[in-house]
């Protein structure tokens, strides 16, 4: 397989996850990663996580984001060591950086330096906030930047509070779309020898992720979207859109129209309800109470196949297990195991894209700290 990426150089200074999430999809896509990192510790993804599952003696967080890169460190507040980036930055395709604002040109290595000795250079930042405004210098912290940006308030019920999101939705969506700009700006590069500085935040894209509802919101005077006071999901969606409790688990019931789901749970009183105008929205509380009422005591594997019967869209809510041992699942083949370098293997999720049929394949866990070291250093001539 010939991936589209191939020769291309990854200089990566990034650390924690935004930066180095779009560095692994570059990695995917055929180039070569090589993780620049701090000689003190380096990452400090490689130890912290909460679980204390380690693959050798990183967190499994770090493999999981930086598998198959290579590691170097560099000393960038040396003379010596800016000067051995500056070599490697020099060699680059892409650069990519996630220190907080200005601080990557007080160290010697902005794009404007950059761009004088690679002109050609695809230069990636990513901050918390921008680089201007009241939170440009507050820590780009994927939490810190949920609460920010609005959007605990779209999970969870009506008597929650705010709820975050329970991954970091920040850093990895930010690293899609620094992935994304980075590719069209790869193009250009290609088509016309521009090199570019790509520029995106965890902000930007958490608004981003919101783009569906604030636009509702800023058209419609402002009228905030209300959660449910149970089963509650979209904010701006009506009746039946939301999460049951059934005898044996959960399900999950989408978009349909009311009349449909009155006579496949035989439930009249939905359909006396839907002939009122925008009933869906206008009664979205009642309806969603009735359905509630109906599935609590009914099995949610057969809910599942009795209103997908009558085309009603649904699935019962599954654990990771459950998707594990699905069908479907399984014929993803989204699951890898690698050998670690303690002679054990570690189970690794691949990249969420096939090309040409074809999944990229993983061929390492991440490396140890500074384990490229001799070999960066004799290819790029580096000094000591």
């Amino acid at each position: 397989m010939q991936w589209p990426l191939e020769g291309l150089l990854v200089v990566d200074f990034s650390q924690f996850l935004a930066g180095p999430y779009a560095s692994l999809r570059l990695q995917d896509m055929g180039a070569r990663v090589i993780k620049v990192e701090n000689p003190d510790g380096g990452d400090l993804c490689r130890r912290h996580y909460l679980s204390e599952t380690r693959i050798g003696t990183d967190s499994t967080l770090f493999h999981a984001i930086n598998r198959g890169k290579e590691s170097v460190t560099l000393d960038l507040k040396s003379p010596a060591g800016l000067a051995n980036a500056l070599k490697l930055v020099t060699k680059a395709d892409v650069v990519i950086q996630n220190f907080r604002p200005n601080v990557i040109e007080r160290l010697g290595l902005g794009y404007d330096t950059v761009r004088k000795v690679n002109p050609k250079v695809v230069f990636g930042s990513v901050t918390g906030y921008g680089a201007d405004g009241d939170w440009a210098d507050k820590p780009g912290q994927d939490l810190l930047a949920q609460a920010r940006s609005g959007i605990m308030w779209l999970s969870g019920n009506a008597t929650a509070g705010p709820v975050p999101i329970g991954l970091p939705l920040a850093d990895i969506s930010t690293g899609a779309n620094l992935t994304t700009a980075i590719l069209g700006a790869l193009l250009r590069q290609a088509r016309t020898g521009q090199g570019a500085h790509v520029e995106t935040s965890l902000l930007e894209s958490l608004t981003d992720m919101q783009f569906e509802l604030l636009t509702t919101y800023l058209n419609n005077g402002g009228d905030l979207p209300q959660r449910l006071d149970h089963g509650s999901a979209h904010r701006y969606l009506g009746a039946p859109y939301g999460v049951f409790e059934t005898q044996d688990g959960h399900l999950a019931l989408a978009m349909t129209r009311l009349d449909i789901l009155a006579d496949a749970l035989e439930l009249p009183e939905i359909a006396a309800i839907d002939t009122a105008p925008n009933a869906s929205f206008t009664h979205r509380k009642k309806i969603h109470n009735l359905i509630a009422g109906r599935l609590r005591t009914q099995d949610a594997a057969w809910l599942e196949t009795h209103l997908g019967g009558h085309d009603i869209w649904c699935a019962k809510v599954l654990t990771w297990d459950d998707m594990f041992t699905s069908g479907s699942f399984q014929a993803l083949d989204m699951l890898q195991a690698i050998d670690t370098q303690d002679a054990k293997s570690a189970q690794f999720v691949k990249a969420p894209f096939r090309m040409d049929g074809v999944r990229p394949d993983l061929n390492r866990t991440g490396p140890t700290l500074n384990e490229h070291n001799a070999s960066i250093r004799e290819e790029f001539d580096l000094g000591d």
